[in-house]
């Protein structure tokens, strides 16, 4: 069963449009991505497609269900959002990655917390880093170690590697990859990264219509 479904979607605040005519589908284990150029609403749709802005037109179905039905707090569990500059909570990163956890009313081994630092290039001592003194690319790699304490049916990604050197963004790509091979995680990915653009299955490029000025899909099998 296909997991998302836009079906004409479009978003219009204030007369003011920045989507229209956005379909798209992803299914488990498809690994696509979204680019275009700045201000075309790349971010907008990924928030659109995770239930924190409601478009104003068109329809989202999760699993064959209209999203607007269904919990929020459930569907957020199942299609997880990292954004670009990551909103972190509390005072430190054990704050942050506790938290998937604790609404869940479940305990974590803290050892996990460290093996997941590492992975992603992180020292142990990052665990008790006041949040206030981490750097840009240390924030975004905290926010996806959170968003994956639990793995989601879709991982949204906004550009979550902006901040990183190439060898940390090339072990984020592996990192993600793999979720994808081996647990069928689906993914939209906004970037203008070319390396990742090379290895996507689908490269979904917004585009603006020339009579509406609005912004479209168009695909390009990468």
């Amino acid at each position: 069963m296909t997991l998302l479904q836009l079906d004409n979607v479009g978003y219009r605040p204030d007369d003011t449009t920045i989507l229209s005519n956005i379909h798209l589908t992803l299914n488990p284990g498809e690994f696509k991505l979204i680019t275009g150029p700045s201000g075309c609403g790349k971010s907008t749709l990924l928030k659109i497609i995770a239930s924190l802005l409601s478009p104003t037109e068109g329809t989202l179905l999760f699993e064959g269900k209209d999203i607007a039905t269904l919990s929020p707090e459930a569907y957020r569990q199942q299609v997880s959002y990292c954004a670009q500059t990551p909103t972190l909570f509390g005072a430190t990163v054990y704050d942050n990655l506790i938290f998937p956890w604790q609404i869940r009313n479940q305990t974590p081994d803290p050892k996990t917390f460290l093996a997941d630092l590492a992975r992603l290039g992180l020292a142990h001592e990052t665990l008790e880093k006041p949040i206030s003194e981490l750097s840009g690319g240390e924030k975004q790699r905290v926010s996806l170690i959170r968003n994956l304490q639990f793995l989601p049916r879709v991982l949204l990604l906004d550009e979550i590697t902006s901040a990183l050197d190439e060898p940390n963004k090339q072990n984020v790509n592996e990192i993600v990859h793999r979720y994808v091979r081996e647990q069928q995680l689906a993914v939209l990915w906004v970037t203008h990264d070319k390396n990742e653009i090379a290895h996507a299955d689908d490269v979904i490029t917004l585009q603006a219509h020339v009579r509406t000025e609005a912004w479209e899909v168009n695909r390009e099998r990468a």
